[in-house]
């Protein structure tokens, strides 16, 4: 049979599958798995491919979800929110203007907006707020087609265990054709980004975090300058005052994405010049004030492309990990000039979560996709893991089943239902019997 090439966003997970398929119903779908099965293929979905682990690698059948888009229905709830059913395709820029037209929104989203919906809940996309929770947290059901081709409904109230462990699933039980999303009334938010000091930042970090609905900070390795960025909702008639289109292109893409890919280019080179160049990069973005539609204040443009891992440590344990990340960079050779993103989240009870049980703090690590990352990576990793850190499941990471079960709660559960739903491991793939066993 004819083989395909595909890779990932960032070039660091490639497949070769035997066959490719892109159906436009769910019909279509079922029948793509129950083919697969009888042939005796594995099969994965692919969405933007923004995961950085291999996570949707098959040598099997690679199923797009492109051609299963749009919202299928909405039904109104009190307090004038919203159960919204959308096709798992469906692109995250695409949904939240629609939901915005609608007079809804998404409770919490990340910073990137291109992944389909089905991709960034099965992999643990989170976003920050300490009061909220990530992707899957918002979700009320699920339609999801098995291993033998049928096609089956789960909520709390219907196929719980299916439910529990497929709103976060990493693509291990089946393939979710559309699921169901509490949406709140669409809401605007304030931005206030303002350049700042690291110690400074941390000195009153619980301030900053429990303070304001959604905050975050990037660090600037090699300094003690950071940016922070304190976003406050807005009721959803609130006058916007988007940033001006010349500001704007000046900062999201002169020098977030055209000059930052120069400057990187060059530390690829000049690696001892990092440090001198993050003060300056730090510097160079200054102090800003906006108000605009949720979506477009949570997201960014990222077309500089890098390798990421992130991990989720309990929030007490921010400060002395910094520090501890902090203490390696000064001690060892390794230079780094992209900045580390601190986030935030509060507890959840999804099953593999990385916020399940506990709120949370998310760290994370960034290399130049031209430079290696392993020496960085692998240090920030053995930081996070004295802390009982969990890593995030679409980015780089090392960790295997055995030393991941110690610290899910409902790790065994997981696997039981995969075993119950999927025993031909017709959806497996070496990441996850790296990550599952």
């Amino acid at each position: 049979m004819e083989s395909h090439f595909w890779q990932n966003w960032a070039g660091c997970a490639s497949a070769r599958p035997t066959r490719l398929a892109a159906p436009a119903t769910v019909a279509e779908l079922s029948d793509e798995i129950t083919r697969a099965a009888a042939e005796g293929l594995h099969v994965k979905c692919i969405g933007a491919g923004h995961s950085f682990t291999p996570v949707a690698v098959t040598d099997g059948v690679q199923i797009s979800l492109d051609n299963l888009t749009g919202i299928q229905s909405v039904i109104p709830v009190e307090p004038s929110g919203a159960l919204v059913t959308v096709l798992a395709g469906t692109r995250l820029n695409e949904l939240n203007p629609t939901l915005w037209s609608l007079g809804l929104a998404m409770t919490n989203l990340g910073d990137i907006d291109v992944q389909s919906i089905a991709g960034a809940i099965s992999t643990g996309t989170h976003g920050t707020g300490a009061r909220f929770g990530g992707l899957a947290t918002q979700v009320r059901g699920l339609q999801i087609v098995l291993a033998d081709g049928s096609v089956v409904n789960c909520s709390a109230e219907e196929n719980a265990e299916l439910f529990n462990a497929a709103r976060l699933g990493l693509g291990a039980l089946g393939v979710i054709a559309s699921m169901t999303l509490l949406c709140e009334p669409a809401y605007a938010m304030r931005a206030v980004e303002a350049p700042a000091r690291l110690s400074e930042t941390m000195e009153r970090i619980d301030e900053h975090a429990n303070g304001v609905d959604h905050f975050e900070f990037y660090w600037f390795p090699h300094t003690d300058r950071v940016l922070t960025k304190h976003n406050t909702r807005l009721p959803g008639n609130t006058p916007l005052t988007p940033v001006n289109k010349i500001r704007g292109y000046v900062d999201d893409e002169l020098l977030s994405n055209t000059l930052f890919e120069g400057v990187n280019r060059f530390a690829t080179r000049f690696p001892a010049a990092i440090p001198r160049i993050n003060n300056v990069s730090s510097r160079a973005l200054s102090a800003r004030e906006f108000t605009d539609r949720n979506y477009a204040v949570f997201a960014s443009p990222r077309r500089v492309r890098f390798r990421e891992m992130e991990y989720a440590i309990p929030a007490e344990a921010l400060p002395e990990t910094l520090r501890e990340i902090d203490g390696w960079l000064q001690k060892s050779d390794f230079r780094v000039a992209f900045p580390v993103e601190v986030r935030f989240a509060a507890a959840d009870d999804v099953w593999l979560s990385t916020a399940n049980g506990r709120d949370s703090a998310y760290i994370a690590v960034h290399q130049y996709h031209r430079r290696d990352h392993t020496e960085y990576f692998n240090a920030v990793e053995s930081i996070a893991r004295a802390v009982d850190g969990r890593p995030h499941w679409g980015k780089l990471h090392s960790r295997t089943a055995a030393d991941l079960q110690p610290t899910y709660a409902h790790f065994d559960e997981f696997r039981s239902v995969r075993d119950k739903y999927d025993p031909a491991r017709v959806f497996d793939n070496a990441y996850l019997r790296q990550v599952l066993g």
